[in-house]
């Protein structure tokens, strides 16, 4: 089995989320998870790069935004049926439409996400 490596923004709360929910479906421990935001991280790219897209490595290929999520997607059991699909270019393309819709929204969300924690 090919281990795959995402890169993910530790300082994102939507971020940190999505990645507790994979680590949770991971149970194979097929993905290496690597916080950026820790100055410690290895880092294939400049660093701004990673913090601005998602990014993974699968197979010796880099890859980022929704064929990232993709590759990630194909690693675990239960969500390999949806990689699979993102193999399809066109659907890959719909979820990169998706993708850059979502990153224009994202500190929005951030923000609501953070007063959300607050308030807990």
């Amino acid at each position: 089995m090919t281990k795959l490596t995402v890169w993910f923004d530790g300082g994102c709360p939507l971020c940190r989320r999505e990645i507790a929910l994979m680590r949770r479906l991971d149970r194979r421990g097929a993905i290496a998870m690597v916080d950026v935001s820790d100055q410690g991280a290895a880092c294939p790219v400049d660093r701004a790069a990673l913090l601005a897209r998602f990014h993974a490595e699968e197979d010796g290929r880099l890859l980022s935004g929704a064929a990232a999520f993709a590759a990630m997607w194909r690693a675990i059991p239960l969500l390999r049926p949806l990689g699979l699909a993102a193999r399809n270019p066109a659907v890959l393309r719909a979820l990169e439409w998706v993708y850059l819709r979502f990153l224009g929204i994202r500190p929005r969300l951030q923000g609501a996400v953070r007063r959300w924690e607050v308030l807990r």
